[in-house]
């Protein structure tokens, strides 16, 4: 199958590729649809709306394309485990595979986020007029992030809005726990939200002790965010003390 790859990076030792969904026609959507094995893909594609359903096909298809590609496996080798919230992890030949990964689509764009380890998430949202935009920024935005919100206007807001929603997206999707978790009770480093920087590292209010890098890779028609888990600084041992 072929990918178009409109952005291919590597950040911090991760790569993440940015590809475009092109339009859907008979030949191209049976060609990605043939790529899907793994229960779970299949039935998340029969639930997607029918306009929806090529988006997520190819998208799926070229992460199994990407998977197998670096993992130097067949696809028919490639299946999915998944945790308790849902978040996908690879094995081949039913053995747990050296690699975390990511993916995310929204428009005519997907990322994948790939690494040989670690806990990371990936989201990308197109930049759109939504009617309900009010109302989702009383629902996902904390205090902070609505009153600074409030203070913007037409497209500056929905930029604003968007970049902030995907850096959200990310940490929860990196963190594990998807929508079991409720964005709105964290809010994203104001330096980040203010644009000052592209780069910030996060703490989870109810998981103070674990740190992530966050970063927001955002064009002109996508908001673009990536999340991973820092290493844990453990205190240095104390020497022995030998008498």
């Amino acid at each position: 199958m072929s990918l178009r790859i409109v952005e291919d990076a590597l950040v911090e030792g991760i790569r993440v590729l940015k590809i475009s969904l092109v339009e859907a026609n008979p030949v191209s959507e049976k060609e990605a649809l043939a790529w899907l094995r793994d229960e779970a893909e299949l039935s998340r594609w029969k639930k997607c709306l029918p306009q929806a359903r090529w988006y997520f096909s190819f998208c799926r298809a070229a992460l199994r394309k990407i998977l197998c590609d670096t993992l130097n496996c067949r696809n028919e080798q490639l299946s999915f485990e998944y945790s308790y919230y849902g978040k996908p992890y690879a094995l081949v030949d039913n053995k747990p595979a050296n690699i975390a990964f990511n993916v995310s689509h929204s428009g005519k764009l997907g990322v994948i986020a790939v690494a040989p380890t670690g806990s990371l998430g990936v989201d990308v949202e197109a930049i759109v007029l939504k009617r309900q935009i009010e109302t989702l920024i009383d629902t996902v935005m904390g205090d902070e992030e609505r009153a600074e919100l409030r203070q913007l206007q037409g497209a500056a807001k929905l930029r604003r809005f968007f970049r902030l929603w995907a850096c959200k997206e990310a940490l929860i999707k990196a963190l594990g726990t998807g929508c079991h978790t409720d964005i709105s009770k964290f809010q994203i480093p104001v330096d980040i939200r203010k644009g000052e920087t592209t780069t910030a590292t996060f703490r989870f209010p109810h998981l103070p002790a674990v740190s992530w890098q966050l970063k927001d890779l955002s064009g002109r028609e996508y908001a673009t965010a990536l999340a991973y888990e820092l290493p844990t600084k453990r205190p240095p041992t104390e020497p022995e003390n030998h008498h």
